[in-house]
């Protein structure tokens, strides 16, 4: 029986790399919020490459819907044996300006979502003797940025419930890691101009933007038996951005 993987919010950027990188290993749940086309298109281009997947859409801030799609992946499948907590949104501005639901909707949803994924998950992995769940952080939980503290904040808590889950999980053979990407490139970067880039890449040691691959192989490390000894780790993908 395949193996089984979850990756929220699958259906683009970084999400939609790491559900591709994992479809050869297992049984990929490309979780989406919005975007039903975009996350089928994810689930036909891993079973095109010969992988196996199926698209769940659900909203990782709702602890219900969590605990729905939890129960469906173990009742059709058996198991859950990855989860990766990439769901994220950021709602921008500078602190004196920034609205209490910009504030709300962020923490709900990269806090509090990936708390509502963790905590369902933890008892079928219990019950199966082991599992690896991966946070996917950022840079900015470790550096801070001005007119994200919204965003800075939650990826904070993301390195935090890392560590302290780690340390709940590992005698159930349980490991968990975070990722915290830097500067990745994207259609975001993309559009970005000239002066921009330069500024941005001044900050990089290694002067050049990370791609998605990048992030999807890291995780893909840590979903191996290859890494069955780190847990409780944040590993930074950030060109040498910081080194913590």
């Amino acid at each position: 029986m395949s193996k089984i993987a979850l990756v929220t919010g699958a259906s683009r950027g970084i999400g939609r790399a790491i559900a591709l990188s994992l479809g050869n290993e297992y049984t990929v749940i490309v979780n989406y919020s919005g975007s039903k086309d975009k996350a089928e298109a994810v689930v036909h281009e891993i079973i095109d490459n010969g992988g196996q997947a199926e698209a769940y859409q659900c909203h990782v801030q709702n602890f219900d819907d969590v605990k729905a799609m939890i129960r469906h992946i173990t009742d059709t499948h058996g198991s859950i044996d990855l989860v990766v907590n990439n769901a994220g949104v950021n709602r921008d501005n500078l602190l004196m300006r920034m609205k209490e639901s910009e504030w709300d909707q962020v923490i709900d949803v990269n806090l509090k979502g990936t708390f509502n994924v963790i905590q369902n998950v933890t008892r079928p992995m219990i019950k199966q003797k082991g599992g690896r769940i991966i946070n996917i952080s950022s840079i900015v939980g470790s550096l801070g940025n001005a007119g994200q503290t919204n965003y800075v904040a939650s990826k904070a808590g993301v390195d935090g419930i890392t560590k302290s889950v780690a340390r709940e999980l590992a005698p159930k053979g349980i490991t968990v890691n975070a990722v915290a990407p830097g500067f990745i490139k994207s259609d975001m970067t993309d559009e970005l101009s000239e002066d921009i880039k330069a500024q941005m890449l001044s900050q990089i040691p290694l002067n050049f933007f990370g791609a998605s691959k990048n992030v999807s192989e890291t995780v893909k490390f840590l979903a191996s038996d290859a890494a069955d000894y780190i847990t409780g780790q944040t590993i930074h993908v950030n060109g040498g951005m910081y080194m913590g």
